[in-house]
């Protein structure tokens, strides 16, 4: 077994570090999100954790870690009879993305279920996590399916395990801890607000402090147990401040007057539901034990404020979570001046309540754990040049500044034809692993999900053969049948947006662009990957990549200068060069190209029919597309529908775009799709 990196030789990173140490003291503050950069010791912080939690005493034997002083009365390991029980490290059990939902909330032995009619169960990771924790590294990539018994295990303190009336049930209480990079795409809301806190990670910019988080590791990956070792006795110092606060929780008093501080901030922040005046709460009385108080102050307010209201401040996926300090300050001071006054002052200073996190020694070896990071790859929003200003360098002729979006709205639903086998989503209909039940198969590998008809059907001619004399049926491995499931999957969404001058009046390009924002919306809404195409001047770019991040593309279309001419086969020819290599890398993901543009092309020789080719090239691939007409004014040319018929696809307007619109009826892009 591999040596942990000391969770106190980690550099920096204190409200991280805080975050993980308030839910070692009370787990009932509901977990941590942890988002940031990349190579910022997310992960190795959280490893770290597990070493400093306290044992757990289980009942002997017990597959679910039952605790012998209040044993799961419905534990199928159980009953369990009073015993002293044994201790065993609190565990950290990892989560991997790709998991399958068998391997999450265990597995019934299908086989021994129909035959003998015992509930063969093999408990899954729900189970190995009870009453430690539950780490998901990327969790924001999790599978829908798998969010969903998350969501009811965080919810119900329980796993339910259902196969064709057989039925398992065990306790499933864990501390949720998951680690992402917002570059590659943002959680669901549902479990978003789960995390009872969140806390963002940087690399720090100071030279000392990265050299010494360069100094560590190397001395770590060197020789790992003499360096752990180096920290025994601050890790034993932790661990006994972490035993000491759990003891002293139980007596922390939480008076009327914070709990009207608490209420009055969630409300001053229009935070939805009543689990962040919860959480808050909790978090305040867990930071009072941690700096050894037994009364909740107002420094403990706000700094729970600060780790469990911002992102439950986000309205839509675009926003980017946070709080506004000033604003928390005079809500708190208000809040203790209609109590008559209150002494304690609500700024805390940089370390927080308690002197915040624990103080990092004054070794060589003192600072960081991490791996040194990087600068910051985000997105960087361009900003063009102010009104009556002259180009950028490398700017275009007639370029303009970036206009920003109109408002978003809800829009009509787009999808690929036929049947694909991509990741799970909300677009295009799919085989998957979940939705209705569409027939049987035999089963290719392990068997996960029965059919029961099939599987009797297939198993009754041979009953008088294999010398069935009782009530059971006799059944063998080659009678089980699995159900074939038609659901939803996400797709690539790769917009190739023009951005010439033709679409470069103001009001015009905000409606563009707000479309546009819109249908990124309804991506995220709907699990997709994204990517944005954009053409004007002489070239077209790949402006992002295809990627999970929806609000990285809305940043960068934000930021989309106008102005040129209209290179339109340049931009198809990108887009095709774009999906060419996202089906090498993900064969299985099918794309729909949304092409806006007013379908005008202006620059070399012949560049309509250029563009008529390009299109031709995508179509006779068969690449899903759809044109988002912007042509605007009394006269139109109609060039956008010639375009979608090159393309094999559909044209719409920007008002038929809107769902609510009179011409907003769903259509399948493959009605207009231009017969081979």
């Amino acid at each position: 077994m591999s040596t942990p990196y000391p969770f106190t030789a980690i550099v920096g990173q204190d409200d991280l570090r805080l975050g993980l140490l308030l839910n070692a003291v009370s787990p009932a503050v509901g977990g941590v999100l942890v988002r940031g950069e990349k190579g910022t010791a997310k992960s190795t912080a959280v490893r770290a954790l597990a070493a400093l939690m306290p044992e757990v005493t289980v009942v002997a034997g017990c597959r679910f870690s039952c605790d012998p002083q209040a044993p799961d009365p419905a534990c199928p390991d159980g009953p369990h009879e009073a015993a002293p029980g044994v201790p065993r490290p609190a565990r950290t059990v990892e989560l991997p993305v790709g998991a399958s939902e068998d391997r999450l909330v265990g597995a019934l032995d299908i086989e021994r279920a129909l035959s003998e009619g015992v509930k063969a169960f093999e408990p899954g990771l729900l189970a190995d996590a009870h009453r430690g924790i539950l780490y998901v590294d990327e969790v924001n990539l999790l599978h829908d399916h798998l969010v969903d018994l998350l969501l009811d295990a965080a919810a119900m303190g329980a796993s339910y395990v259902e196969r064709e009336g057989v039925s398992v049930r065990h306790a499933a209480r864990f501390l949720l801890v998951g680690t992402m990079n917002p570059e590659e795409g943002e959680l669901r809301p549902q479990l978003l607000d789960r995390f009872g806190l969140t806390v963002e990670v940087t690399a720090s910019r100071e030279t000392d402090e990265r050299v010494e988080v360069v100094r560590r590791r190397l001395a770590y990956d060197d020789d790992p147990a003499a360096f752990a070792a180096r920290w025994a006795d601050e890790e034993a110092a932790l661990r006994e401040r972490i035993t000491a606060a759990r003891a002293l929780l139980p007596r922390v008093v939480l008076g009327d007057g914070v709990l009207r501080q608490i209420a009055a901030t969630c409300a001053a922040f229009e935070v939805d539901g009543m689990r962040a005046d919860i959480v808050m709460a909790r978090t305040a009385t867990a930071l009072a034990a941690w700096a050894g108080r037994d009364e909740v102050v107002a420094d403990d307010v706000r700094q729970a404020a600060l780790l469990a209201l911002p992102h439950r401040r986000r309205r839509n996926p675009f926003d980017a979570p946070g709080l506004d300090e000033d604003k928390l300050d005079d809500t708190l001071r208000d809040a203790a001046d209609e109590q008559g006054g209150d002494d304690d002052d609500p700024d805390p200073g940089p370390d927080g309540p308690g002197g915040g996190v624990p103080p990092q020694g004054t070794g060589p070896d003192d600072g960081g754990g991490a791996e040194p990071a990087g600068a910051d790859d985000g997105v960087s929003g361009g900003q063009g040049p102010g009104e009556g200003d002259a180009p950028p360098a490398g700017g275009g002729a007639g370029e303009r500044r970036p206009v920003g979006a109109g408002e978003p709205f809800r829009t009509k639903m787009l999808s690929v034809p036929g049947l694909g086998e991509g990741a799970a989503g909300r677009r295009s209909r799919a085989r998957t692993e979940h939705g209705r039940t569409t027939g049987s198969r035999r089963p290719e590998g392990a068997l996960t999900k029965l059919h029961l008809a099939a599987t009797v059907q297939a198993a009754a001619p041979h009953q008088r053969a294999r010398g069935r004399s009782g009530r059971g049926l006799v059944v063998r491995r080659d009678d089980l049948r699995q159900a074939t499931r038609e659901g939803r999957e996400g797709n690539l969404v790769l917009f190739a947006v023009d951005a010439s001058g033709s679409m470069a009046a103001r009001q015009r390009m905000s409606a563009v662009k707000g479309a546009v924002l819109s249908l990124l919306l309804d991506a995220y809404q709907r699990r997709d990957k994204v990517g944005l195409v954009t053409f004007r001047g002489k070239e077209a770019e790949v402006a992002l990549p295809p990627t999970s991040s929806v609000d990285a593309a809305a940043a960068r279309l934000e930021s989309l200068p106008t102005g040129g001419r209209t290179p339109l086969a340049a931009g198809l020819l990108k887009a095709h060069d774009v999906l060419r290599v996202e089906r090498l890398r993900d064969p299985s993901r099918r794309a729909l190209l949304v092409v806006v543009t007013d379908g005008r092309a202006t620059g070399g020789v012949d560049p309509v029919a250029l563009a008529a080719r390009a299109a031709r090239l995508h179509a006779s691939e068969g690449t899903a597309s759809v044109v988002v007409d912007c042509e605007s004014g009394y006269v139109r040319l109609g060039l956008a529908a010639e375009l979608a018929r090159d393309l094999g696809g559909s044209a719409v307007t920007l008002d038929e775009l809107r769902a609510d619109s009179i011409a907003g009826l769903v259509k399948d892009i493959t009605a207009t799709r231009r017969a081979a």
